[in-house]
């Protein structure tokens, strides 16, 4: 799932799995939509929208309750909690990253945290596992029903925690952020209210090519001709089709020719070439608005309709979707992210992936004015303005405007510590 965040600095997003984002009260989060796309660009996110982390609102800490879990017959023999005052492994480089060994001691809340929470999305990431962890999936689904202890002393005996730093071995301030897959209403067949296009990508658009404008797609009629047909959806408001872009995915509440209502799940599928930038920024520029957030944005927009072209068409950057079905199991599950496995609300990361590789355990460890929280997580996700050694964005759920996954992910902007764990 391919992600944009909104940021200041108009930093355009590469693709990746996940697209969505949410727009961060400073526009430094999340940018998903438009550059992720499951190898693309982050899905309604955790109402996290414009990439990245909308500002505009505050949110107490939340916790989040554990997904489906798997059962097995049987787990793995326990053994004893291993020595952590032996002696460390080398120091492990990592393209835009240095590991340094560390001790568990030294992992802020270690031993504290509900790892059974976890286990679903290590499950899922197993699905595809890391290079060098495949061997760890048959333990890792049978201690699916082992007790939080066993869950511990086997991580403790299996893997060796690793600090996160810059490449010169100095630990940054790093920085989390939020995103979501956001919930929309839609129509399958555009009518007075549902006016506003969802397309699939052209036919014979192919990756890298540079097509038509954002702009250019709502006045060239060579364009318009080429998505002829091309409709997955209608929505009612153009804002709500920029964030489902750029947030990269997300679900309809569709309501079908017949009448007929159901959700289902639109992802990232390709875009038009064009660099992400940011609307948010635009209007900060211009001084139209005083923070890059969601609300800000709808709120000008209604005060200036005759001027919501000139903003759309700031962004040149244009998403295409596929449409998935979205089964009892799949709703309890995020979209897929850039490994190529559902993402799990709380317990999935948007990292580099030149400083982590998807499918790593990683112990999140951040503290602030939205999240005070030590947690283990997966890295199974990737976006357009998640670069950098310490850098995560925090996959907070699915939901409506309104919803708390929407505005934690939009509030969520704060320093950031990591460690990998690495097999032993």
């Amino acid at each position: 799932m391919v992600h944009h965040t909104m940021n200041t600095n108009n930093t355009s997003a590469p693709s990746a799995s996940s697209n969505k984002r949410v727009m961060d009260r400073n526009e430094g989060s999340m940018v998903r939509g438009e550059g992720r796309g499951l190898a693309g660009a982050l899905r309604w996110v955790a109402s996290a929208l414009i990439v990245g982390s909308l500002a505009a609102c505050s949110v107490a800490p939340r916790s989040y309750p554990p997904g489906p879990s798997a059962t097995m017959p049987s787990t793995p023999p326990v053994l004893s909690t291993p020595d952590d005052a032996g002696p460390l492994p080398p120091v492990i480089a990592r393209g835009k990253s240095l590991w340094m060994p560390a001790r568990w001691s030294e992992l802020p809340g270690w031993g504290q945290d509900s790892l059974h929470e976890v286990w679903n999305a290590w499950v899922r990431g197993c699905e595809r596992p890391v290079a060098g962890h495949a061997g760890l999936c048959a333990e890792v689904r049978q201690l699916s029903i082992a007790t939080p202890a066993e869950q511990q002393t086997w991580v403790m005996r299996r893997f060796q925690p690793y600090r996160v730093t810059e490449p010169d071995g100095n630990p940054p301030p790093g920085l989390l952020t939020g995103y979501y897959e956001p919930i929309m209403a839609a129509s399958r067949v555009p009518n007075a209210t549902y006016r506003v296009p969802l397309f699939a990508p052209p036919t014979g658009l192919r990756a890298g090519q540079t097509w038509y404008s954002r702009q250019e797609i709502d006045t060239l009629p060579a364009a318009q001709a080429a998505l002829q047909g091309r409709a997955i959806a209608w929505l009612a408001d153009p804002i709500d089709a920029l964030i489902l872009q750029i947030q990269g995915s997300g679900r309809l509440n569709i309501v079908e020719a017949d009448g007929r209502a159901r959700q289902v799940r639109v992802a990232y599928a390709a875009h038009n070439g064009h660099p992400y930038q940011s609307v948010g920024r635009w209007l900060l520029d211009q001084r139209a608005i005083n923070e890059a957030s969601w609300s800000a944005i709808k709120a000008w927009a209604i005060q200036n309709p005759q001027r919501l072209n000139d903003m759309l068409w700031s962004n040149p950057r244009t998403v295409f979707f596929r449409e998935e079905a979205l089964s009892e199991l799949d709703a309890r599950f995020g979209p897929r992210g850039a490994q190529n496995v559902p993402l799990t609300p709380g317990r999935s990361i948007a990292v580099d992936p030149q400083s982590i590789p998807y499918g790593t355990p990683v112990w999140l460890a951040s503290q602030g004015p939205t999240l005070n929280t030590q947690r283990l997580v997966m890295a199974q996700d990737t976006g357009g303005a998640i670069v950098g050694a310490v850098r995560a964005d925090l996959f907070t759920g699915w939901g409506a405007w309104t919803d708390e996954a929407y505005t934690t992910a939009a509030a969520l902007k704060q320093p950031l510590q990591l460690w990998v764990l690495w097999p032993r």
